[in-house]
C-alpha cells in the first residue's frame, strides 16, 4: 500500500496532464542508515509521484556511498531532493516533503513542467541584480500551514535566477542546524548565513528582504 491515496493520485495525475509539457527530472539522495528516520518514506513519496506522469523522471543516489555525486550536486544533507531547471540546481528540499510541504513539491514540479513561474516583472527584474551565488535557507516544520508559501517563494526565485539556491530545511529533522541558526519560529529564512527574517511575506516584501541579505 502506497503513501498517496488513490483519490490523490487521480487528482495529481489530472493536474500533471494539464500542465506538464517539459521533462521534469527529480534528483534524490537517500541513505540506508537507521539514523535517517525519513529516508524510506521520502523515497517512496518520490517513486509514487514519478509514476503519475511519463515526463517525470526520478534519479536516486546513495548518499552513504556515492560521494562523487554528493560533491557534484553540492548536497549538504540527507534526505535531499533537487529539481533542476535549465541546468540550475537551486530548488532543493532537505528533509521529507510531507505535511503541508507536499504541496510545495507538486507545485515545483508543475512549474518546471510548464517552464513558467508566476512572479511579477518587477520581482524578476530585481532578481536579475543577483550576479553571484546566493543561498536562501527556509526552515520549516511539516505542521506549519504558512511555510509552503515561503518555500515556494525561495524556489521561484531560484527558478528564474540560477545564482540563487533555495533550500527547504525541515527543522525537526536537523535539530543541530536549527540550533545553529536560532530557529525558534517558522518559517525562518537565512540568507548567506548572516541575514535573517521570519514569516510568509508577500512577494514584494519577500524580495525586499532578500535584496537586503544580498551582498554584491
Amino acid at each position: 500500500m502506497g503513501l498517496l491515496k488513490e483519490d490523490d493520485k487521480k487528482y495529481l495525475s489530472e493536474e500533471f496532464e494539464k500542465h506538464i509539457e517539459q521533462p521534469v527530472n527529480i534528483i534524490h539522495f537517500t541513505s540506508n542508515s537507521s539514523d535517517c528516520m525519513y529516508c524510506p518514506q521520502t523515497k517512496e513519496i518520490l517513486e509514487e509521484v514519478e509514476q503519475l506522469h511519463p515526463k517525470i523522471t526520478l534519479t536516486v543516489y546513495d548518499g552513504d556511498t556515492d560521494k562523487e555525486n554528493m560533491e557534484k550536486y553540492k548536497v549538504a544533507l540527507i534526505p535531499s531532493i533537487i529539481i533542476p531547471r535549465n541546468g540550475g540546481m537551486g530548488m532543493r528540499y532537505y528533509g521529507i516533503p510531507g505535511g503541508y510541504e507536499f504541496s510545495s513539491l507538486i507545485e515545483d514540479i508543475i512549474d518546471v513542467g510548464k517552464d513558467m513561474v508566476d512572479l511579477s516583472p518587477d520581482t524578476i527584474q530585481k532578481l536579475a541584480t543577483i550576479k553571484k551565488p546566493f543561498n536562501i535557507k527556509v526552515f520549516i516544520t511539516l505542521s506549519c500551514p504558512y511555510c509552503p508559501q515561503a518555500v515556494r517563494m525561495a524556489h521561484k526565485f531560484a527558478f528564474v535566477n540560477s545564482n540563487i539556491t533555495g533550500e527547504m530545511i525541515e527543522a525537526n529533522e536537523y535539530p543541530q542546524l536549527s540550533q545553529k541558526y536560532s530557529v525558534s519560529a517558522v518559517p525562518r529564512m537565512v540568507m548567506d548565513d548572516d541575514y535573517f527574517f521570519e514569516g510568509a511575506l508577500p512577494e514584494p516584501q519577500f524580495i525586499q528582504e532578500v535584496l537586503k541579505g544580498y551582498k554584491e
